[in-house]
């Protein structure tokens, strides 16, 4: 139906020595829109009860001494068709568009596969609707209600990845203009309108229920932008119908609890909203006039209700659908203040500070978010396994981490080396190196996919922007540049004077690379912006530098030389080599703990762990594996207790224990056990290898 344009309408109507070289059309929307008095004061509302809670002062929504968590926004690609409000949802790996509304202000019922791969229609909804919430359960996207030509409806439709649609139940009245985020396997509906009022619902709905309310709203509310963010729900914005709102409400779904924590600059309605690195961000939207339309981003705290500026939209514009997509947010869609409706998907990815470019100041910590249980969203629900690559055997072993059992066994291709979690989080990648492809495993089912033809995948990397991947073709001395999803080849970056280039790490920035060449006795400092080898840092005769980690900081970049039987310490931004750090003999892999206060060094020749100070940057205790053993490459469990590593020459899997250094189990596994896998691990994306999160 076509979009009133009155304030308030009714609109619902390494061992290299073992290898040889072997959306067509976005057409979903959902838009239109509605629109100061001073809000109500704050206060907690109990399920069915309306006891106040001590005020939040309006200026804790604001501080002066808030953290820069700028956005920079790139164009993605241009939409074949303008939208508005698409309903976005990222069902599995693939971003699904339904419904909405086209540049006519007439109602769809495309369904619409956003990525992977061009943007085409997939599938249509059983009825032509605008305004409705859409989230994502599992690999189905569920879409919420809507408007229709007729008035706004119940229905509840789930959308497979292949864009196959299927009614699947009913809301407990018919409704459009309401948001829907996930937790876990509940997807929760808040407010919306019935055509005749708006509503101050919190509905809970998992598949094979019926919906029921959870929680009430403080005032009615419609167009809120809102994401889950650590098991509770954080709401901003919005309009009660009358007037846009300003409030920020945190939502325990668990409890049925509702607090309003801290109020946005200013009345905001039809924003964007999607949760990325704990924070909710709100992207543009406007006020009660439909030509108010706003640029801004805005970050929120949902522990303090704090607001931080965060850079800006292209153009002003409201209406706009937006969804995390690993380390980013995808933005789909909208309109700006003169009416026209704009075709174009936008990637939002955390800008680097010039601090950081500088290498960072003492208080950075580039592993900030890679601290003890903070999972993000997408692998909450990732069972705690360890993935074993069996570069002998050709096969992946899974343990389970509870039980230290192998659960399951698969073979691979030819040689496996690592297994890499991917950029978005959401595919672990083996790299078979002989076998000159990359099979793809589904983190939540521990299933294999069909292998990705790939030359010499040695080892695994993404930029710092998920845009591109980075295939360390180690035997044609290579770092290949390849889209991050289909593999395609876009760049074959040659590095001749790199004899066994096998791993690296980047600058605080992203910027640069450090890379380790095992078989030249060097290293080599790429340019990841331009694709290009920028100088070489020389170490000593006989060196042989193997894994490579920045400092929390930012400053220091650590080798491990593996001839040397130590650490080098390189500084990140003049690339002078310091000094060496002794801790055993064949120093291999290197792990950072999850307080970011220590750094895990497998000696595998010496059959030790050495445990370095990242203050002093000196050992400070060391680990003895009881009979020896070879520890090789791993890492750290997401509760930070337990590093795993690889026994490469025993075929085992060591866990120790972080806390005493006490071997709790040796795991027998395949022959040539090489770099493993932990997985899930805290960050809100993956840069590579065995798991460099950030």
């Amino acid at each position: 139906m076509p979009r009133p344009t009155a304030p308030s309408p009714p609109c619902g109507g390494g061992e290299r020595r073992l290898r040889a070289v072997a959306a067509t059309a976005l057409v979903a929307a959902i838009a239109a829109g509605c629109g100061s008095h001073r809000p109500a004061p704050d206060r907690t509302i109990h399920r069915g009860a309306g006891r106040a809670a001590p005020a939040t002062p309006r200026g804790a929504a604001r501080s002066r001494r808030a953290p820069s968590v700028a956005l920079r926004v790139t164009r993605v690609r241009a939409l074949p068709a303008p939208v508005q409000l698409p309903g976005l949802a990222r069902a599995g790996r693939t971003l699904l568009a339904a419904g909405g509304l086209d540049a006519a202000d007439a109602s769809v019922a495309g369904v619409v596969r956003v990525a992977p791969g061009r943007p085409r229609v997939v599938g249509a909804l059983p009825a032509a609707v605008h305004d409705a919430g859409a989230t994502a359960i599992g690999s189905r996207a569920y879409v919420f209600g809507g408007g229709t030509a007729s008035g706004p409806t119940a229905a509840i439709t789930a959308i497979g990845p292949s864009g196959r649609v299927r009614p699947v139940g009913r809301l407990p009245v018919a409704l459009s203009d309401a948001t829907a985020v996930t937790i876990g396997r509940t997807a929760y509906v808040i407010g919306g309108y019935t055509a005749t009022a708006p509503l101050r619902s919190v509905l809970a709905y998992r598949p094979g229920r019926r919906p029921r309310q959870v929680a009430t709203l403080p005032h009615p509310l419609r167009y809120a932008a809102a994401a889950a963010l650590g098991g509770r729900i954080v709401v901003a914005g919005g309009t009660d119908g009358i007037h846009a709102r300003d409030e920020i409400i945190r939502i325990d779904p668990a409890r049925g609890r509702v607090r309003v924590i801290g109020r946005l600059p200013g009345r905001l309605a039809h924003a964007a909203g999607a949760g990325l690195g704990g924070r909710l961000y709100v992207l543009g939207g406007r006020g009660d006039s439909v030509d108010s339309q706003r640029r801004a981003i805005w970050a929120i705290d949902p522990a303090t209700g704090r607001v931080h500026p965060s850079g800006r939209l292209p153009a002003p514009m409201s209406d706009l659908a937006a969804t995390a997509d690993g380390g980013r947010i995808l933005v789909a869609g909208g309109r700006d203040a003169r009416g026209r409706v704009h075709g174009e998907l936008l990637s939002l990815a955390p800008a680097p500070t010039r601090t950081a470019a500088r290498a960072a100041t003492p208080r950075t910590n580039v592993y900030a978010a890679d601290r003890a249980g903070r999972l993000a969203s997408q692998v909450r629900r990732d069972p705690p396994r360890v993935y074993v690559p069996n570069s002998r055997s050709n096969t992946v072993d899974v343990i389970d981490q509870r039980t230290a059992r192998i659960v399951k066994r698969f073979r691979v291709g030819a040689l496996p080396q690592h297994v890499t979690p991917g950029w978005d989080l959401r595919t672990l990648w083996v790299t078979d190196d002989m076998g000159n492809s990359l099979t793809p495993v589904d983190p939540r089912t521990g299933r294999p996919g069909p292998p990705v033809p790939v030359a010499d995948p040695y080892n695994l990397y993404f930029t710092a922007d998920g845009r591109r991947a980075i295939v360390v073709a180690e035997a044609r001395r290579e770092l290949d540049f390849r889209a991050p999803h289909t593999m395609r080849l876009t760049r074959a970056l040659r590095l001749p004077a790199c004899a066994g280039v096998d791993h690296m790490d980047f600058t605080a920035s992203g910027r640069f690379a450090l890379v380790s060449c095992e078989f030249a006795g060097r290293m080599v400092v790429v340019d990841l912006r331009r694709e290009r080898l920028v100088r070489t840092v020389g170490l000593r005769p006989g060196a042989m530098p193997q894994d490579v980690k920045l400092s929390p900081d930012g400053r220091t970049f650590y080798v491990a030389d593996m001839m040397a039987g130590g650490v080098w310490l390189i500084d990140a931004r003049t690339w002078r080599r310091e000094r060496l750090v002794r801790t055993g003999a064949g120093a291999h892999g290197l792990y950072p703990s999850r307080d970011a206060r220590r750094l895990y060094v497998s000696n595998r020749d010496a059959g030790t762990i050495s445990v370095v100070s990242f203050r002093t940057r000196r050992p400070v205790r060391t680990w003895r594996i009881p009979g020896g053993g070879s520890p090789d490459m791993g890492g750290v469990s997401a509760d930070g207790r337990v590093l795993w590593l690889s026994g490469r020459y025993d075929g085992v899997v060591y866990a120790i224990s972080t806390r005493t250094g006490r071997l709790l189990h040796r795991i027998r596994v395949g022959q040539g056990p090489h770099g493993l896998c932990v997985w899930p691990q805290p960050g809100r994306y993956s840069i590579g290898h065995t798991g460099i999160l950030r």
